[in-house]
């Protein structure tokens, strides 16, 4: 086991390394100019030829691009171009709004799709089955941004029952904060919900149809038991997979979300570094968000160990 976990860490050095490259290289040759955009409209050539060269943008990109690594290797993200503050420091302090919102948003939908999704396929092609995979099909073809807004009509604007946008920390107690994150967290869980029961009602079907549940079944166990000590374990490996898979949902999803109940995080923080160009904002939030995927991914490779013991070898 200890192997295995060490060889799924070594294959993430590889994925980072090329995620890294694969930032830096592409914001260099995106079109339009950081030096033109800080110097202003009117600038002269001689104030952005000095804008570029106190940014370091007259160096040859590898050059660039070598110095960049290096500083990020020492955990150095660079200085905003705009605000003049350390990236890390920028981010750091956006960080805890994306990680509720993306943790109360992964519990809700893994709490709520996982027991749907078995009863789904429990009740196979009845009323039961028929209602969820309409739900299924609805919230995954419906947008973050239209749903969002939907919610905030009803439940904010004309019931007044929730906060319309902003956020509150923990710290200003737990039912402020909680209830500022309902309605970003249904908006953005619909689609990664409807994505997890349909898989789990698909694989617990699969698994219904094996001889060892028609065994169980015969022997009278209980309907609850059967149901999850021996067919959703032995189904846990495809949901555990696309829990995985719909992370990158999340991601992109947050910088909507963020966006449209204005959320102090990094997907607003994203969003206002895009439309900037403030090229070190960027590349930090991107790499932050492929290292949250990456170790994602990891944590569902070594949960396979446990799930099939088969897998380690």
């Amino acid at each position: 086991m200890t192997a295995y976990i060490v060889r799924r860490l070594f294959a993430t050095l590889p994925v980072m390394a090329v995620v890294a490259m694969f930032v830096f290289f592409l914001l260099r040759f995106a079109p339009g100019d950081p030096a033109a955009i800080i110097a202003g409209d009117d600038a002269t050539a001689e104030s952005i030829a000095a804008v570029r060269v106190k940014l370091g943008l007259d160096r040859p990109v590898v050059e660039q691009f070598g110095v960049w690594l290096w500083d990020l290797m020492r955990g150095d993200m660079g200085v905003s171009i705009f605000s003049n503050l350390p990236v890390t420091r920028l981010i750091a302090q956006r960080v805890e709004p994306t990680l509720a919102l993306s943790l109360s948003t992964l519990f809700v939908a893994v709490a709520l799709a996982i027991p749907i999704g078995v009863v789904a396929a429990w009740k196979a092609r009845k009323l039961v089955d028929r209602l969820v995979m309409g739900f299924a099909v609805l919230g995954f073809a419906m947008p973050v941004f239209v749903l969002a807004y939907v919610l905030i009509y009803f439940f904010a604007v004309q019931w007044q029952l929730l906060p319309v946008q902003g956020y509150r920390p923990v710290g200003e107690g737990f039912w402020p904060f909680v209830e500022c994150l309902i309605l970003p967290s249904v908006a953005l869980g619909v689609t990664y919900m409807a994505l997890i029961a349909r898989i789990t009602r698909a694989s617990m079907l699969e698994v219904l149809q094996q001889d060892y549940i028609r065994t169980a079944n015969a022997k009278g166990l209980a309907t609850d038991r059967v149901l999850l000590l021996h067919a959703l374990k032995n189904a846990a490996v495809p949901i555990v997979t696309v829990i995985g898979i719909g992370i990158a949902l999340l991601i992109s999803g947050v910088v909507i979300t963020e966006t449209v109940f204005n959320i102090p995080g990094l997907g607003r923080l994203t969003v206002d570094a895009v439309l900037k160009r403030d090229y070190p904002i960027v590349q930090g939030l991107i790499l932050v968000f492929a290292a949250a995927k990456v170790l994602v991914n990891l944590i569902i490779d070594i949960s396979y160990a446990f799930l099939d013991p088969r897998i380690r070898y």
